[in-house]
């Protein structure tokens, strides 16, 4: 029963890279990512108000800090996958989201003094050599000769961000309650993406967008970062962190259904080789002794 809140996490959020390719010929990438957080501000509101408002002077204090994270998670990470999904495929999108935390353990190192170990640095090189296979469509010297697709380059800087604010988050600790923090990042969010608003072609939600905006607001926005603080409560950070591989394999299943995409061969080689990487680099793997007594060895050696 555990298991159940990480995945549907995991599986909310393959959904919204589907909606993000949807959304493309529906609505302005500008408009979706700013009614996306208002939309999610007021059904934040009725259970969020409270505990804002007894952590009014926390929040004030923290406003510095609070205003990074949103920029970071909220306004890099989600906007930018909006653009990206004009010039990019929904599977690709999914890959690059499944390598945040590769990417934040990079970043733990200056961040926060955490050491890179052999295992985790073999599983990157595999993991970036699975992308640059599958983002050269199986020969990797297109890349040179056309280099990577915009919307490519849109996704590693918005996985970027989110892996940045994973980090900050845990370093700095912010002494708000959960749901106070997260108010108050959707409120800072939606106030910087309103130049993203004012600047689009067109303001309108029309009826074919307003499931994709309120898919992204109710589930992607609250229920899904819901699952995933109850998940890593019952199974632990590391563990849920995981289930982050499986969001390319649902992404995949989605489009199937629904924009009857089908991977091609070079995105289940280059695909299969991020998996493997990621698992490596995330996975702890303890020596087997394999029919000796650990007791024995201690004992012929005292």
């Amino acid at each position: 029963m555990n298991l159940f809140f990480p995945i549907v996490a995991v599986f909310i959020w393959a959904a919204n890279a589907v909606v993000s390719k949807l959304a493309t010929g529906a609505i302005e990438p500008g408009a979706i990512a700013f009614y996306r957080w208002l939309f999610a501000l007021f059904i934040l509101l009725p259970f969020c108000i409270k505990p804002v408002w007894q952590q009014r002077q926390l929040i004030v204090s923290n406003l510095g800090k609070l205003t990074a994270l949103a920029s970071l998670g909220m306004v890099l990470n989600q906007c930018l996958a909006y653009y990206a999904a004009h010039t990019t495929s929904a599977t690709n999108i999914a890959v690059f989201l499944s390598l945040m935390p590769l990417f934040g353990l990079f970043l733990a190192v200056p961040l926060l003094g955490n050491k890179l170990k052999k295992q985790a640095l073999i599983g990157a090189v595999i993991s970036l050599s699975g992308l640059v296979y599958m983002l050269s469509k199986g020969n990797p010297t297109n890349l040179l000769t056309s280099g990577i697709q915009q919307g490519d380059g849109l996704m590693f800087i918005s996985s970027l961000a989110y892996a940045l604010y994973s980090i900050l988050l845990n370093k700095w600790k912010l002494p708000l309650k959960p749901w106070a923090s997260i108010f108050s990042q959707v409120a800072i969010a939606t106030l910087l993406q309103l130049p993203l608003l004012l600047s689009s072609d067109s303001y309108v939600i029309t009826t074919d967008a307003l499931p994709m905006v309120l898919f992204a607001a109710a589930f992607a926005s609250v229920l899904a970062p819901w699952f995933w603080l109850k998940g890593v409560q019952r199974i632990g950070a590391p563990q849920a962190t995981l289930f982050m591989n499986l969001v390319p394999v649902f992404t995949v299943a989605i489009s199937l259904v629904f924009l009857g995409q089908s991977p091609t061969i070079y995105h289940l080689i280059g695909g299969s080789f991020v998996f493997i990487g990621l698992l490596l680099a995330q996975v702890k793997i303890f020596p087997l002794r394999m029919g000796i007594n650990p007791n024995i060895i201690k004992t012929s050696k005292s």
